[in-house]
């Protein structure tokens, strides 16, 4: 070797500096908290059981409600629901295979007199709770559980070099080969962060197999699925009538939406509704985009925009962060080593490693605002009011 630095011929740990460049992205990929190493090129993860505290009745005939599959695992003898918009209490009086018998037990003004006054078709239904006798025992509670379901993701290998020519060393401004070598790893990392983060967003899953590369899967494989939560904007602006409907939809499936993920362009649209109301926060975790928080009107938490520019400008997310993870294949974390050959004027390392994202739950967690006016549009008609 021609030149000399003081971790040369070392193999450096960069997944600790590679959480802070992550972090300190205010794009999507900073969403992401680092997940349990991965075990196998397909990682795999068990779906949690998130039921939203509510359900839909396809039809209503006489004081029996026909529910979906999905929606009659909820309920229990005892249970007490009212209809959404309106203040009536029932209360669950048997569970069926596919249905429920209610009675009315409190008319809190509403009104409904009555199961005859509910309408025919169907409607939706909120769960207030669930009354427990004295001395109650295991499993007459709400049952939250595991279920069986098994999602999983591919990795993909990404790998930077890092490269300082002899004539770059020699030059005394430019610092120490030490001091090189960590600005340029750091430049290194900030451009796989901005990888990570399209991947994250764009990403197929494909499995790895002799001559097949792996490649992990992102937001839009996982979110625009035919089970996924969406509404068609209609080329409609972006608004706080769409961001609600978003959010009650990821409420109602029992995830917590805390952000709204767009591009700069639709930040400025909603940050021009919400310019009077919106909350200025800062803090050491908190930069950039993070700063502008919006109080959801669904539950009255706050809900976090975060402008990123990789994101289609005629798409909008309501986002539970919860369902993010970065994952490593096993012994496999971002590292960078010494890759200088023999004779070559100057210094090559190499930043590699194995990596995967997590989306658990994402079908319900996550909810697309699609087919919005473009941002230019809307600015432009937002001038000439």
């Amino acid at each position: 070797m021609l030149y000399t630095y003081s971790f040369a011929n070392r193999k450096r740990d960069l997944s600790d500096i590679m959480s802070t460049v992550i972090k300190d992205e205010p794009r999507f990929i900073s969403n992401f908290r680092t997940g349990a190493d991965a075990v196998q090129r397909k990682h795999e993860w068990v779906e949690d059981q998130l039921s939203g505290r509510g359900f839909t009745a396809t039809a209503i005939s006489g004081n029996t409600l026909t529910l979906p599959a999905a929606d009659i695992t909820k309920a229990a003898a005892g249970m007490l629901i009212a209809v959404k918009d309106d203040p009536a209490l029932f209360r669950v009086v048997k569970v069926e295979s596919n249905a429920l018998q209610i009675e009315l037990v409190s008319g809190n003004g509403s009104k409904l007199t009555g199961v005859d006054s509910l309408p025919a078709e169907g409607a939706d239904f909120i769960i207030v709770s669930t009354p427990m006798n004295e001395g109650s025992t295991n499993g007459d509670g709400d049952e939250n559980f595991h279920n069986s379901v098994v999602e999983w993701n591919a990795t993909q290998i990404f790998r930077k070099e890092i490269v300082i020519s002899g004539s770059a060393l020699a030059i005394a401004l430019n610092g120490s080969a030490d001091n090189q070598l960590n600005r340029q790893t750091a430049f290194a990392l900030a451009e796989l962060a901005r990888d990570l983060n399209r991947v994250a967003l764009f990403g197929r899953r494909v499995e790895a197999a002799p001559g097949i590369l792996g490649e992990a899967g992102g937001l839009y494989y996982f979110c625009t699925k035919d089970n996924a939560l969406s509404i068609d904007a209609g080329k409609t602006r972006l608004d706080s009538f769409g961001i609600n409907d978003a959010a009650q939809k990821v409420l109602g499936e029992g995830g917590d939406p805390m952000q709204i993920l767009c591009s700069p362009g639709q930040a400025r649209v909603i940050s021009n509704e919400y310019r009077d109301r919106i909350q200025i926060l800062r803090s050491d975790d908190r930069r950039g985009a993070y700063v502008a928080v919006i109080v959801n009107e669904i539950n009255g938490r706050g809900m976090t925009i975060m402008a990123d520019p990789d994101v289609p400008d005629t798409d909008a997310w309501i986002l539970d962060p919860q369902c993010f993870a970065l994952s490593s294949l096993n012994g496999r974390a971002i590292t960078d080593t010494d890759a200088t050959p023999k004779g070559f004027d100057g210094i090559r390392r190499v930043a590699i490693g194995e990596l995967t994202f997590e989306f658990r739950n994402a079908a319900q967690r996550c909810c697309r605002l699609t087919n919005l006016l473009p941002s230019a549009e809307a600015i432009a008609a937002l001038r000439g009011n």
